[in-house]
């Protein structure tokens, strides 16, 4: 599987692809190094999604975050990068609410409780993701498959969400958008 392809495992990819004079860093190699300052942040979860793009050195970091600092930490990660021009943080702050938390929780143990999810659960960085925002439920990351994306959807519709989009990506689409990016 492609384990956390992307920052989340979800792609928003957008890369330039531009190389610049010798010694600046190609946005791929920048993008590389952001993927990895986000997933080894330490206060990174599951509840949290967060994308990007790099375009000459101008990193935009967009997705959602369970509490404000995360968004100012992360920002802080991306700009110490080498060959970062400038940061743009738009990512936002979810809602503070017991039931989007309860919720959160719910759909987590479901979903990692299940045995078709325990090889995900088990990794240091699991790659499904559950956005709870005011009882809007967004499931993003990625899985080995159909099937385990539409497991992923019926887990996460049995709790009382008002809605849930399920943009899982498999990791047969996440090769193929990179392929016509590469």
């Amino acid at each position: 599987m492609l384990k956390q392809a992307a920052l989340t495992g979800a792609v928003a990819l957008l890369l330039s692809g531009t190389v610049y004079a010798q010694g600046v860093r190609s946005d791929a190699r920048i993008f590389g190094d952001i993927v990895r300052e986000v997933i080894t942040y330490p206060r990174f979860t599951v509840f949290d999604n967060i994308s990007g793009s790099v375009d000459h050195g101008v990193v935009t970091l967009t997705g959602e975050v369970t509490m404000p600092f995360k968004a100012s930490d992360l920002a802080r990660r991306a700009q110490r990068v080498r060959g970062v021009v400038t940061v743009k943080n738009e990512i936002q702050t979810l809602p503070v609410s017991f039931f989007d938390d309860d919720l959160r929780y719910r759909i987590a143990r479901a979903i990692y409780g299940n045995p078709d999810f325990w090889q995900y659960a088990a990794m240091q960085n699991p790659p499904i993701h559950i956005i709870v925002d005011n009882g809007h439920v967004t499931l993003t990351g990625v899985v080995s498959s159909d099937v385990e994306r539409a497991l992923a959807g019926s887990l996460a519709n049995s709790f009382d969400a008002f809605s849930v989009d399920n943009q899982l990506k498999t990791d047969a689409e996440i090769r193929a958008l990179f392929g016509k990016l590469g």
